[in-house]
């Protein structure tokens, strides 16, 4: 059988140039040599590595080699985890906590301007310019808080679903709002129906659309804060990997010379230390710092806008139960329905004192709110309807708008108040990080030279 590797004549890997000869190639001789050379050339050198490792010498130097390894890789895997934490405090959480406080407003606008809608029909003819200048701030916060939760592209998919939807179907609703508005001033009684019409389009499309983009950039809230706290295992590993080896080249070094200590080698592993607890004891600090933001801060404002929202629910369930006049009998049900959750989220377990107050005083007005509801409909079912309205939507203390608003200025207060404590906690969780990833850098260099001058002096004793 002929084989590529033999020309013409027989003759064994060379051509007519002095090469060898694959098909019709020809190799050239130098690199035909270097081919069946190399192997050759490795196997010779490997035992003489070898030979080299089973020496002081070599064994020391293969372990100055693995240590400063050990010390760049658990330097680096140190300050970039703590630069990684640091962004996501100042960067994803920060941003995801904004994003959450618009997505608030947002919802909180919407119901507002529903049941102030409610109540500046229910004065008949021109509204008072309050309730309309209400009106307009709730509209116009709405839309700048949908700006807002737009441009930071909150809540993925499911939070551009949910703009979406509130951008298209918000023009609408405030036209209905409009048209019941000029029909109501010229006393035509369809008003009523365009204002209803307003309000389901409120109820059953912009508000669970505003409450699932709450939901979808709160979760995203709650990911970047267990991100943020996530504890550095493979850098405290590294770290404890590189303890273990320092101490096994400080014993090995201690039977061959008889030495005890080795400044550089304890010099090192002192750095090590440091750095390994001072990667812990930060994370530590950092992840109690971001669970007291949750507990203490959007974990309470959750229940306190709910709280919230639900109480202006109840308040525009109350107005339009009036302006149907008789048949509002669903508008009521849903009163009595939403007003128990009001005082369910007032419970605040894990609040501080300050939030346990404006809870108790909510609660009190919302006690206030259920008695006063109570003779608003006596005077509508007893045929007094004009009293019935007045005691709604009249400035008189005892009025349920007047209880509703204050019980409203109390949630906004307690929502100030905690919204400043998770502030303050992610703030504080971005200080226990400070300087952190720096200092991680510097310790893993001393590390390394440590390491590399205590090797290298007793490497060149035998020399």
């Amino acid at each position: 059988m002929h084989s590529p590797l033999i020309d013409g004549k027989g003759a064994r890997g060379r051509g007519r140039a002095g090469g060898l000869r694959l098909g019709d190639t020809l190799i050239p001789e130098v690199v035909s040599v270097t081919l069946v050379r190399e192997p050759a050339t490795i196997a010779r050198r490997l035992p003489a590595v070898q030979r080299r490792l089973r020496r002081t010498p070599g064994r020391l130097g293969l372990a100055m080699a693995v240590l400063i390894v050990l010390g760049l890789a658990t330097g680096l895997a140190g300050a970039i985890g703590v630069r990684q934490r640091i962004d996501l405090i100042n960067g994803a959480t920060a941003r995801n906590g904004e994003l959450t406080v618009a997505a608030q407003r947002l919802y909180r606008a919407l119901s507002d301007a529903d049941a102030t809608a409610a109540s500046a029909f229910l004065a008949g003819g021109v509204e008072p310019a309050a309730m309309r200048e209400r009106y307009q701030a709730d509209i116009a916060d709405a839309a700048a808080a949908l700006s807002i939760v737009s441009g930071g592209r909150a809540g993925g998919e499911e939070g551009d679903a949910a703009v979406a939807k509130i951008a298209a179907q918000l023009p609408v609703y405030t036209g209905l709002v409009e048209t019941a508005r000029v029909y109501n001033r010229q006393g035509v009684p369809i008003g009523g129906a365009y204002l209803r019409e307003a309000s389901g389009l409120m109820r059953s499309s912009l508000l669970p659309a505003a409450q699932s983009l709450y939901e979808a950039v709160s979760e995203e809230l709650d990911d970047a804060r267990d991100s943020a706290g996530a504890f550095p295992w493979f850098a405290i590993f590294l770290g404890l990997v590189t303890i273990a080896a320092l101490i096994v080249v400080q014993r090995y070094l201690t039977r061959r010379t008889n030495r005890v200590f080795n400044v550089g080698l304890l010099a090192a592993t002192g750095a090590a230390a440091v750095l390994v607890i001072w990667l812990a004891v930060s994370a530590v600090l950092a992840a109690g710092r971001l669970d007291a933001s949750r507990d203490e801060g959007s974990a309470q404002v959750a229940r306190l806008a709910g709280a919230r929202i639900a109480a202006l629910q109840a308040r525009a369930d109350e107005a339009h139960t009036l302006v149907a006049r008789g048949n509002g009998a669903a508008f009521e049900k849903d009163y009595v329905e939403v007003m128990p959750r009001v005082t369910q989220l007032l419970v605040l377990d894990g609040a501080d004192d300050a939030t346990q107050a404006y809870a108790r005083a909510a609660d009190a007005e919302a006690q206030k709110w259920l008695e006063a509801h109570k003779d608003l409909r006596a005077l509508d079912e007893g045929g007094q309807y004009g009293n019935a309205v007045t005691a709604a939507i009249g400035t008189e203390p005892t009025s349920t708008a007047s209880i509703a608003g204050k019980l409203d200025a109390q949630l906004a207060e307690a929502i100030e108040h905690n919204g400043k404590t998770f502030t303050r906690e992610v703030d504080s969780a971005a200080g226990a990080l400070t300087a952190a990833d720096i200092g991680v850098g510097l310790l893993a260099a001393l590390l390394i030279l440590g390491a590399a001058l205590g090797i290298q002096r007793r490497l060149a004793e035998y020399r």
